[in-house]
């Protein structure tokens, strides 16, 4: 018996090695696959606006692209890990390593490493590249991938209330009482919430106090009726420094900026669960793709003419996305408060490192 955690370097680069070409394949596959779909459902809008072309569908593509690495890279892993585990043990190769003395958590190891090295760039790579993605995508589709502000500070799908009514725009410049509101919406909702008046208009600046709208239209829902005005101010207690609070555009906030957005909304007493909840996942999410080589490591075990490699792969991915099933009801549930910030986010992660170690070792070990 080998009770060194890396027993050999040879196996260890071998292995490490034929799980990241894998990985890498899938990855490829996935994302192309997926891109090519968005695009078709996509192109027509954002070659829509005059002058739009090429360039415009390599630059929406270039901003997808690194959204759907971070979304689809632990299922990468979990594919990946069973197409290589399959592979080694249909080949015999699992038996002669297990013949040599090795546990099957020695047969793992250089797999985990691995894949907490990729946990490990993922995170980067998601504070680093993603959330700059994110945040230029959602400014350029409100801006009807037109020209987009020449701003760094423009967020999207802004929504604030004022009262029982609702101002939404559909991207902020600015801060302070510099900020402009493009494509604004003026909801007025009486008893009940009852919408009684909707105004439009293309822009809206700060009035002290207020906002005021430019070219507005407003539609009467009582006489339908729609009315063009000259200027109407609205949003009487609605503030800058509100405006700053409410319009947070958190996927396109990094690690360390989230966590500074939480402290200020703490400290004028602001709900923030939501936002906890997702700092968190900020450092479970990546890990996620620690935990695939363990749900998937059903795969390897078992002789390969017992018959039952298929339906020992087929429980391995049904773990694996288990994970996500579960990961994603809890965040959910974590967002309106159901579960604590930290529960949620890491509660899953830890029920399903336990699952796939009681998994490894009741089948093998």
């Amino acid at each position: 018996m080998q009770f060194d955690f890396f027993p050999s370097r040879t196996l260890t680069l071998y292995l490490a090695k034929l799980f990241v070409v894998r990985i890498f394949a899938v990855l490829v596959m996935l994302v192309l696959v997926l891109l090519a779909l968005d695009l078709l459902g996509s192109s027509g809008k954002i070659l829509e606006p005059d002058g739009n072309g090429q360039a415009e569908i390599l630059k929406y593509a270039g901003l997808r692209v690194p959204q759907l690495i971070a979304r689809f890279l632990p299922y990468s892993v979990l594919l990946a890990t069973l197409i290589a585990l399959v592979t080694l043990n249909q080949n015999s190769e699992v038996v002669a390593m297990k013949a040599a003395g090795l546990s099957a958590h020695q047969v793992l190891s250089p797999l985990l490493l691995t894949a907490a090295v990729l946990a490990v760039v993922s995170f980067g790579f998601n504070e680093r590249v993603v959330t700059r993605a994110n945040s230029s995508l959602k400014a350029w589709e409100a801006a009807d991938y037109g020209p987009i502000p020449d701003s760094s500070d423009t967020r999207a799908n802004v929504y604030l209330t004022d009262g029982t009514n609702i101002l939404s725009a559909a991207s902020l410049t600015g801060t302070g009482e510099t900020i402009t509101l493009e494509n604004v919406t003026w909801d007025a909702r009486g008893p009940g919430g009852i919408v009684t008046e909707q105004i439009r208009a293309t822009r809206a600046t700060y009035a002290a106090p207020g906002w005021q709208l430019e070219e507005p239209r407003r539609f009467k829902v009582g006489s339908v009726e729609v009315e063009n005005l000259e200027t109407v101010v609205v949003g009487q207690d609605l503030t800058p420094a509100q405006i700053d609070l409410q319009s947070i555009d958190v996927d396109g906030q990094s690690f360390w900026e989230l966590a500074e957005t939480i402290g200020a909304l703490d400290a004028v007493g602001r709900r923030t669960s939501e936002l906890r909840v997702k700092w968190w996942h900020r450092i479970s999410g990546p890990l996620a793709a620690f935990l695939m080589p363990l749900l998937g490591s059903i795969a390897a075990f078992g002789l390969a003419r017992s018959g039952q490699l298929l339906v020992r792969a087929i429980i391995g991915m049904a773990l694996g996305f288990a994970y996500f099933v579960v990961d994603n009801a809890a965040l959910a549930m974590g967002s309106f408060g159901g579960y604590p910030p930290f529960l949620a986010a890491w509660a899953p992660f830890f029920l399903f490192f336990l699952v796939g170690e009681t998994v490894l070792i009741r089948t093998e070990e």
